[in-house]
């Protein structure tokens, strides 16, 4: 982890990985009522088989929650693919709440997955959707059947089909090589977008999901860059002397909020208009003040800074001269790396005890924190679109991992490659078409 005099300015830890490294998603804390639910096998219109499983997708995605517990396929007493062919007493008997039932039907230009839900104990159809697939995407459709179910049965959206970003090292004898990673939230379908012999760190996404911003060390010196996911178009949007960090995008798209060195050298939080390159200094004090986050109306940032002696987290209003920024975090010494929740009610962020650095929340009406990991090095928190779960890095052993936990603590997940280690996570918005 790299630091200015306490506080935080950038982490990315160097470890050995695999390049094509396999992510593998292990619940390691779920509800102890998570419900029963049989994802019965879908049946298959098609010539061939499908290339992807929409069963097990579907069924991974529900356990993968942590709020429910799939029923084994090989204990099932029927394998309908219809509602008017389930018998449910059998369902009942066997102690499960709901049954998805359904089809894949194979298309001239993809595929056409039609499902549904059914309440076991009342005997009735809660949701029934036709969902269509272009191309090759099935998995893609897999993940939208998978969101459509957990918002009918607890009231959230899901987040099964947006994406995950984060960095990977790669050690090849004495050389380290970086990557900069693209995946589905499950750790599926990666794609490196960016390859390099420097480090890269601090990714982030546009809210429209099509760019990420990134600090990139390629030149031998921090430089912030834009990239678009679709055609991998870059430019860089600072290459100042000294630090260029924490680059952070507006809820609109329009700004990104950076950490630039100021003519004395400490870092200070800046704003910048992406469509006229206009500069905005946010901050002016001589303290250390970076990782910068936006409301979710864009009316002020959140911010690191050790103004007070030690790492805390100020929130500054944007529009106001002389608006003097307000220290939000009290409990403990060390608070960094804010992140806000997609509602603003919720401040995730890296807290030190006696034990390590934690991931914990600030409830902002409350006042109240609450420490939800209890890893030794937890860092880089990301909510999930939906303000459900928290994606951090952390360690195990001496491999460097992924983790996610609900932002009640709840329900922890583990996100491991099988050779190596990631750093960085970041969590992306919904696709488009579901905004």
């Amino acid at each position: 982890m790299i630091r200015l005099p306490g506080i935080i300015v950038v982490a990315l830890l160097l470890f050995a990985a695999n390049a094509h490294a396999e992510i593998t998603v292990q619940v390691t804390r779920g509800l102890g009522d998570a419900q029963p639910i049989a994802v019965v096998p879908f049946a298959f219109e098609g010539g061939g088989e499908p290339s992807v499983d929409v069963t097990k997708v579907v069924a991974a995605d529900l356990e993968r929650s942590g709020r429910f517990k799939p029923f084994p396929v090989g204990d099932m007493l029927e394998t309908p693919s219809a509602a008017k062919d389930v018998n449910y007493q059998n369902w009942r008997v066997l102690g499960v709440d709901y049954v998805v039932v359904g089809k894949v039907v194979q298309r001239e230009r993809g595929f056409l997955i039609q499902f549904q839900l059914l309440d076991v104990y009342r005997g009735q159809q809660l949701l029934g959707y036709s969902v269509p697939v272009s191309g090759d995407y099935l998995r893609r459709g897999a993940h939208q059947v998978s969101d459509l179910i957990y918002e009918e049965l607890t009231g959230t959206p899901g987040a099964f089909s947006t994406r995950i970003a984060f960095v990977m090292a790669i050690k090849d004898g004495d050389v380290t090589r970086y990557q900069l990673v693209v995946a589905d939230a499950d750790g599926e379908n990666q794609r490196t977008i960016l390859r390099s012999s420097k480090p890269i760190m601090s990714p982030t996404w546009s809210p429209d999901g099509t760019r990420v911003a990134y600090v990139s060390f390629e030149n031998n010196a921090a430089e912030i860059y834009l990239q678009e996911l679709a055609s991998g178009k870059r430019e860089a949007v600072s290459s100042r002397p000294g630090i260029n960090g924490a680059p952070v995008f507006s809820p609109d798209g329009r700004y990104l909020a950076m950490t630039l060195s100021s003519e004395a050298g400490n870092p200070d939080i800046w704003v910048k208009e992406l469509k006229n390159g206009e500069m905005r200094r946010i901050t002016t004090n001589p303290a250390i003040e970076t990782e910068a986050t936006w409301t979710p109306d864009g009316s002020a940032l959140y911010f690191t800074s050790d103004r007070g002696g030690g790492p805390q987290i100020y929130r500054a209003k944007l529009g106001e001269r002389g608006d003097k920024p307000e220290r939000v975090t009290f409990e403990g010494g060390y608070n960094a790396r804010p992140r806000l929740s997609p509602d603003g009610k919720l401040l995730a962020m890296v807290h030190q005890d006696a034990k390590g650095f934690h991931i914990a929340v600030l409830d902002l009406e409350q006042r109240s924190l609450q420490v939800l990991t209890d890893g030794r090095q937890d860092e880089s928190p990301s909510f999930a679109p939906n303000g459900a779960m928290i994606i951090y890095a952390t360690s195990l052993g001496n491999q460097g991992v992924l983790a996610a936990t609900s932002v009640d603590g709840r329900v922890q997940q583990r996100l491991a490659v099988q050779e190596g280690d990631v750093r960085e996570p970041a969590w992306s918005p919904y696709p488009p078409a579901d905004r």
